[in-house]
């Protein structure tokens, strides 16, 4: 290798193009001294909301904690089942667990790796209490589909949009999201993620395409009754000072964190944008690759924010120590499915899910992030082309 390697991810430049006024906010925080639900929480939660097109917003501890709010306000416990999936990130199937109900996994879409409708409806049985698909990769799952499902069911959708806060999902004529917001009688199009499910939730982990400077997360929701259940179960089940009504958790973000977000999200759109011409750089360049390197498809009916740009090759380990050598990081989101995880190893024989198995094997993610040079983006495809041949 010669010459410095390519970052995977850098949020310097990100954090340089904003330093004085992120410095200015902590600065005021740090004066005002309310650093737990300080007037910047509330503050961000209504930008967060405007932003996603839902009625309500709450900040949370982390991703995880969003979603464990999430599916303690829906009632869910022990002996319920929620259908997920088991190609995505521990939290998606660990938080079912901690809420004491059963992770039921159904098999992905082998085109944009998310969960499969109709493989996830053949799993419904009268345990089943929610159906949660995440939207991997920063792209939104079928959530069309899904809510027919739910609607049919009568099942709620909880949409894990740890990935993909900010993508757009379009639904088609005559059919409105989960939650929507839109004025009775009008076309629910355009609707982002986060706000797709009853409940949406996201995380802020730095590496995330809207992340602050620790962990951090929100739900989303226009459901005005789980929106006041979730901000009881936010401060351990407290309805007013020292007066608990319910079993909660610690899930409340702190100040100095929201005041990153609200300077962040001010110029996410602009984030968007440039993560979307990153991923349409590296497609063009590897367009017609076939079998030595699958590039990943955004569905027309909806667009992506490129949490990771992933693609499929044939020999990951050979590809990523080839690549490696020419100072180009790669990443492996995920390579051992949800079921397969030790804890999980009394689920691993009930599960036959081929599309899982085969992306957990083969994928593997390039360097992404909005504010890659170009030099650095040209490197990266002459990098996998001269590996590829």
């Amino acid at each position: 290798m010669s010459g410095q390697a390519v970052p995977y991810l850098d949020l310097k430049p990100q954090y340089r193009s904003m330093e004085t006024a992120i410095n200015a906010r902590i600065k005021t925080v740090l004066e005002h001294g309310q650093f737990i639900l300080g007037p910047e929480v509330e503050e961000c939660e209504k930008a967060l909301a405007a932003f996603a097109g839902t009625k309500y917003c709450l900040t949370a501890a982390s991703g995880t904690d969003a979603l464990v709010m999430a599916l303690m306000a829906l009632g869910i416990g022990p002996g319920d089942e929620v259908i997920t999936t088991s190609f995505s990130f521990f939290a998606t199937a660990e938080v079912i667990s901690l809420v004491g109900a059963t992770p039921v996994f159904a098999d992905i879409d082998p085109v944009t790796y998310n969960l499969d409708p109709l493989k996830a409806e053949a799993m419904i049985t009268k345990k089943t209490k929610a159906i949660m698909p995440v939207s991997l990769y920063g792209q939104p799952a079928d959530f069309a589909a899904f809510e027919k499902i739910s609607k049919t069911h009568g099942i709620p959708v909880v949409e894990d949009a740890a990935q993909s806060f900010g993508a757009v999902y379009n639904y088609p004529a005559g059919l409105r999201c989960a939650g929507c917001n839109a004025a009775e009688g009008s076309k629910c199009s355009g609707c982002r993620s986060g706000a797709l499910g009853v409940i949406g939730a996201t995380s802020f982990f730095p590496a995330k395409p809207l992340g602050c400077y620790g962990d951090g997360g929100a739900v989303f929701t226009n459901d005005e009754a789980l929106y006041k259940k979730m901000a009881i179960i936010r401060v351990h089940g407290q309805e007013s000072r020292y007066h608990h009504v319910a079993i909660g958790i610690n899930g409340r973000l702190d100040t100095l964190q929201c005041t990153i977000l609200i300077e962040k999200l001010k110029r996410y759109g602009w984030e968007i944008e440039r993560r979307q011409r990153v991923a349409g750089m590296y497609s063009e360049a590897f367009a017609g690759m076939g079998a030595k390197l699958v590039t990943p498809k955004v569905m027309s009916d909806r667009q992506s924010v490129w949490a990771q740009y992933t693609v499929l090759v044939q020999d990951r380990d050979a590809f990523a120590k080839a690549l490696k050598e020419k100072g180009v990081p790669t990443s492996v989101h995920y390579p051992s499915p949800l079921h397969h995880q030790p804890v999980y190893r009394e689920l691993r024989d009930r599960y036959n899910l081929p599309e899982t198995e085969k992306a957990s094997k083969s994928c593997i993610s390039l360097p992404l992030y909005a504010d890659m040079p170009d030099a650095d983006i040209e490197r990266v495809i002459k990098a996998v082309k001269e590996v590829l041949g």
